[in-house]
């Protein structure tokens, strides 16, 4: 089992940042990829970004070039750096890791506003 807490969701303007943060634990292995996804109230669950264990960063459409994704291989660690927020970023994000299965955090709300 994989175990992911996340961290840092809040309110932010737009136009502003706020980073997000997610730590894995429990049974974490090599070759896997981890990564973010949002769900809007009344919407899909939609892919943000990932990062492969071999450093590989993929980004959704509506985020790329705003967002940026890092991982920290020795603490188990995921980052998301989000830039120039937009008020349809407002979401749950939740953590997501991947090897053979997909395991989740909690979901860390995020709120764009003025």
């Amino acid at each position: 089992q994989v175990q992911l807490v996340e961290s840092g969701g809040g309110l932010v303007q737009p136009g502003g940042s706020l980073q997000l943060s997610c730590a894995a634990s429990g049974s974490v292995f090599s070759g896997n990829t981890m990564g973010w996804y949002r769900q809007a109230s009344g919407k899909e669950r939609e892919f943000v970004a990932h990062v492969t264990n071999n450093g590989r960063t993929t980004y959704g459409d509506s985020v790329r070039g705003r967002f940026t994704i890092s991982r920290d291989y020795v603490k188990n660690t995921v980052t998301l750096q989000m830039n120039s927020a937009k008020v349809e970023d407002t979401a749950v994000y939740y953590c997501n890791y991947r090897r053979n299965k997909n395991y989740w955090g909690q979901g860390t709300q995020v709120t764009v506003s003025s």
